[in-house]
């Protein structure tokens, strides 16, 4: 008797679609005859597009019926954006594969082309994130920064359509659509910290699911998983979800996993930035240094979480 297809749930939209074809096809390169069935689902974050993120509250916008899905047996493995994921996942499931890491920079679309410094002052700049709100702002306080929602295509189109001089999104969804070549800049991750996960995918499953969980596996990227342990143990100790500006950035330099972290305070008053290193190669210490680093910044300001 033949396997049922495996159940990839995800989002409808045409970046977590096209993410999500992208999973499917390595799966069924690795194995060979498997059937595959993509399930689509409506998130909350989805629905309300015309309020700010930082607005809606809560955490698990874009993954929470996602996972109710999953533990209602009705898709067998979820395909997520690594940083729609809150710190903590429901009783049950499981990050079970973090594929190899796209780009995690941000990118600059202009109607001129022009990068972020090159931006004449004034010049209207819509973003989606209060974390790149902040930097902006920080980097370019001449400029109107506004806030803006939609997919990808969406955001690009206000520019097209010069309600807005620039956007700054994600460089891996630009990719992931075929539009990168409409960067004017892809931002230094060091000096302008994207989110924890930005670029990176999670495949999240049901802990006690064999099936979905060896299928998986095959795509798991150690170092991709060990960069994500580092930033989503940022978050956690910060118990920051998109209300907060914050960002995490952690790549392995030689021996060393490197970890920058960054935070806000939503009126902007307050920037605080800081590093911190570990051994590559170890999960539990990744951890603990994204903590650590979390801890320092809070100390050094950042209490008003």
């Amino acid at each position: 008797m033949s396997e049922p297809p495996l159940r990839v749930g995800t989002r409808g939209s045409a970046l977590a679609l096209a993410q999500t074809r992208q999973v499917v096809a390595e799966l069924q390169r690795r194995w060979p005859g498997l059937l595959v069935e993509v399930v689509t689902i409506t998130t909350r974050g989805d629905l309300q597009t015309g309020v700010p993120l930082h607005q809606l509250g809560g955490k698990g916008l874009f993954v929470k019926e996602i996972e109710e899905a999953l533990l209602r047996g009705e898709i067998d493995l979820a395909v997520h954006s690594a940083k729609d994921l809150p710190s903590e996942l429901p009783p049950g499931l499981e990050l079970v594969a973090v594929p190899a890491r796209a780009d995690p920079r941000d990118a600059v679309v202009s109607r001129s082309g022009a990068g972020l410094l090159s931006l004449p002052p004034g010049a209207r700049v819509g973003t989606s994130s209060l974390r790149r709100l902040a930097q902006i702002r920080y980097l370019r306080p001449d400029l109107a920064v506004e806030q803006l929602r939609g997919n990808v295509d969406t955001r690009l189109r206000r520019v097209e359509e010069g309600r807005c001089d620039a956007v700054v999104v994600a460089a891996a969804g630009l990719a992931r659509l075929g539009l990168l070549e409409r960067a004017g800049e892809l931002l230094d991750p060091v000096a302008f910290v994207p989110a924890a996960g930005q670029g990176a995918l999670a495949l999240e499953a049901r802990a006690d699911d064999g099936r979905a969980r060896a299928l998986a596996a095959a795509l798991h990227d150690p170092e991709a998983a060990l960069a994500l342990r580092a930033e989503r143990a940022f978050l956690a100790r910060l118990g920051a979800g998109c209300q907060v500006p914050a960002g995490a950035y952690a790549r392995r330099e030689g021996e060393r996993l490197v970890i920058e972290g960054m935070l806000a305070s939503p009126d902007g008053a307050l920037f605080l930035r800081d590093r911190e290193v570990a051994p590559a190669g170890d999960p539990e210490a990744a951890a603990a240094a994204g903590a650590l680093l979390a801890g320092r910044l809070l100390a050094r300001g950042g209490g008003w979480l």
